[in-house]
């Protein structure tokens, strides 16, 4: 199964011919129905929709449509109906106009400031009586189908880029990992040196002297707790283990968003304890290579569904 982002654009039109009602379309405007249809990162399935007046009696069935095929992300839904004939402008009919007039005068009997009907008004009104006589639901709901598949292949095409930039990662990771595990044997190693050449200078010191049996073990005290204090082979297994789960979630795919959101803080949170651990330059440098690498994942798994 794929992965899938939750970022994409689809958009789609349809045109129709419509006529007043007890006519032929035949040779009537048309009008063409246009279908958007845009996703962003989101914790959740966050729905907006923005349709014309016309078409908000459907709403429902495309929020249906969009919940069966979407899990997470925040998606916005425009449609709109626009005229794109020649003709677009309807003439109003003296009935009509006289409708208004009348509807003008009962409406502003009661609210006395309310503005006067423009010409703009008019025509636009006598165009949402044209687009009002044709059904799109059927029209509607196949065009919303086909941009939601769109929008779904997007997503994939996505989601395939973030994998790879993943896995691309991950094996970075591994590098790295690979570089920090002999880096704390040496350190070791060093300071136990370092121990043994300041008992040697305190014997010198001493003069032949016999020095407490307590000094000894305070130096062998210090080297262990040294040991244990930088020792990062926890953090660096459990390290591996979380590049492993990763890696079989990105390969697996499908609705693997919000694990691999956890485990990338789990990361994040052992390359720090394996920098605060560090002893050396060399492990400092490898833990701060790791939390770039992180912070980088973090910021495109969060746009993974």
């Amino acid at each position: 199964m794929p992965v899938y982002s939750m970022t994409g654009y689809a958009s789609a039109q349809h045109s129709a011919a419509f006529a007043p009602a007890g006519q032929e379309a035949k040779g009537a405007p048309a009008s063409r129905l246009g279908l958007e249809i845009r996703s962003v990162n989101s914790r959740f399935l966050d729905l907006t929709f923005r349709l014309s007046e016309e078409l908000r009696q459907h709403e429902p069935v495309l929020r249906e449509m969009i919940v069966g095929k979407l899990k997470r992300g925040k998606v916005e839904v425009r449609a709109a109906l626009e005229s794109t004939s020649a003709e677009g402008l309807r003439e109003p009919t003296p009935r009509m106009l006289q409708r208004l007039n009348a509807l003008q005068d009962n409406v502003r009997a009661w609210l006395p400031d309310a503005q006067a009907l423009s010409v703009a008004d008019v025509v636009r009104m006598c165009a949402g009586e044209g687009h009002a006589e044709v059904d799109w639901a059927d029209e509607l709901a196949k065009l919303v189908g086909r941009t939601i598949d769109e929008l779904v292949g997007a997503r994939e095409r996505e989601g395939a880029r973030l994998a790879a930039m993943l896995l691309g990662h991950l094996k970075q990771l591994r590098e790295l990992a690979g570089q920090a595990q002999p880096l704390v044997p040496q350190l070791v190693e060093q300071q136990r040196a370092r121990f043994l050449e300041r008992w040697k200078e305190a014997m010198a010191l001493a003069d032949g002297a016999t020095l407490p049996e307590a000094a000894q073990d305070r130096a062998l005290t210090e080297a262990t707790a040294f040991a244990i204090r930088i020792d990062v082979a926890e953090e660096l297994t459990r390290l591996g283990s979380h590049i492993d789960e990763i890696e079989r979630l990105v390969r697996k795919g499908g609705e693997v968003g919000k694990r691999l959101d956890f485990l990338i803080q789990e990361l994040h949170r052992e390359a720090n304890t394996m920098g605060s651990k560090s002893a050396a330059l060399e492990l400092t440098k490898v833990s701060v290579d790791m939390k770039v690498l992180i912070e980088q994942m973090r910021e495109q798994v969060q746009n993974i569904e």
